[in-house]
């Protein structure tokens, strides 16, 4: 499955310095004035699993293949983007291919790196952000709402309860509800989804703090203070510090973490995160040759799990071998794990579990 999440904010809040310690690279251009970034650098970045670790240490793999996800960082939006203003309608087409958004949101303080809006002022900020996404949103839908209208009048099949969805997002993108915080059937989900909506992916905040923040950073009162929904994810992180990680070995990186009074880097928090955001999960094939983790979505069922290998398993399917991962790495790989009755064998309906191992018998 090719993920992809787009890294969003105004101008100066830190978003290529972040892309840079996400891809552990000087890729991106991090530089104190607007639009340093026009066209979106893309990252392909490890999902971070200490299984992987676990599975390498029974198997001793020629190959280790990890999940991975996209970053996209994407050039700042400003006031005014969904009209064109800055490069907006550039930026937004960007997001647009997104499949979830990271909106980082400047917590630090520096004299040095100019605010576009003169303070740093995070709810501010977060409101700037999400009413040019809703403004563009509501120009997508407003075309749509004429055609439903006359569907309705002419009295086509659906075309009344179509119409009443329509309106009922138009206005609650009238009063600052993004269409992803609206109650909606999985039908109705259905009925907007070729609009593309902005406000309808899922989002995560990433809030860039300073260095002194960074152990006692209130989530929760953050999520307060901003006027996001309680359910908000929120990622403390400090873009600066997560750049000077770059090339340290994991001992150093363990120690200087322990220094600052943290357990896990923010970059891993939000890889992880992100993986969670788009609800999904690993299952794992593993063997001599190959360890390789597979990306699917939570609730997938094992022939559409196989068809992420290859379509041919997924058409042919005819059964799973499964081993959970505990029993996996506790047996000593597979063959253990059938000694001691471990494997078993799954059809059509079995739903695949985070942590699964597995292989697929199919036809040819």
């Amino acid at each position: 499955m090719s993920l992809s999440i787009g890294i969003v904010g105004l101008p100066n809040v830190g978003k290529s310095t972040l892309f840079n310690a996400l891809v552990r690279s000087k890729a991106a251009l991090a530089a104190n004035y607007p639009f340093a970034t026009v066209d979106p650098n893309v990252g392909v970045v490890e999902v971070p699993d200490p299984r992987i670790k676990q599975l390498i240490s029974v198997e001793a793999p020629q190959k280790t293949i990890p999940a991975v996800v996209e970053f996209h960082d994407i050039a700042g939006l400003v006031k005014g983007a969904s009209t064109g203003e800055g490069l907006g309608n550039q930026f937004l087409a960007h997001i647009r291919e997104c499949d979830a958004i990271a909106q980082v949101v400047r917590a630090f303080t520096d004299d040095n790196v100019i605010h576009v809006h003169g303070s740093v002022n995070p709810k501010q900020d977060i409101e700037v952000i999400h009413a040019e996404l809703l403004l563009a949103d509501m120009q997508s839908l407003e075309k749509r709402l004429g055609k439903a209208r006359n569907d309705a009048k002419s009295n086509k099949p659906g075309a009344q309860k179509a119409l009443d969805l329509f309106e009922r997002i138009n206005a609650a993108f009238g009063t600052g509800v993004l269409a992803k915080d609206i109650d909606m059937t999985d039908e109705e989900k259905l009925l907007i989804k070729d609009l593309h909506l902005l406000t309808a992916k899922p989002f995560l905040f990433v809030a860039n703090v300073d260095e002194s923040q960074l152990a006692t950073f209130d989530t929760k009162k953050a999520v307060a203070d901003w006027g996001l929904p309680a359910n908000s994810i929120v990622i403390p992180i400090c873009a600066k510090i997560e750049e000077e990680l770059i090339g340290m070995s994991e001992e150093e990186l363990e120690g200087f973490l322990k220094e600052l009074g943290i357990e896990e880097s923010g970059i891993n928090k939000m890889i992880r995160q992100a993986y969670a955001t788009l609800n999904l999960i690993t299952y794992f094939t593993s063997g001599p040759k190959e360890v390789h983790a597979w990306t699917i979505e939570k609730g997938t069922m094992a022939p559409r799990a196989a068809g992420v290998i290859h379509t041919d398993f997924e058409a042919g399917f005819i059964r799973a071998e499964v081993i959970g991962f505990e029993d996996y790495i506790s047996s000593g790989g597979e063959v253990g794990a059938k000694e001691k009755g471990k494997m078993r064998l799954e059809g059509k309906d079995y739903v695949v579990q985070d942590g699964d191992v597995m292989h697929f018998r199919f036809a040819n």
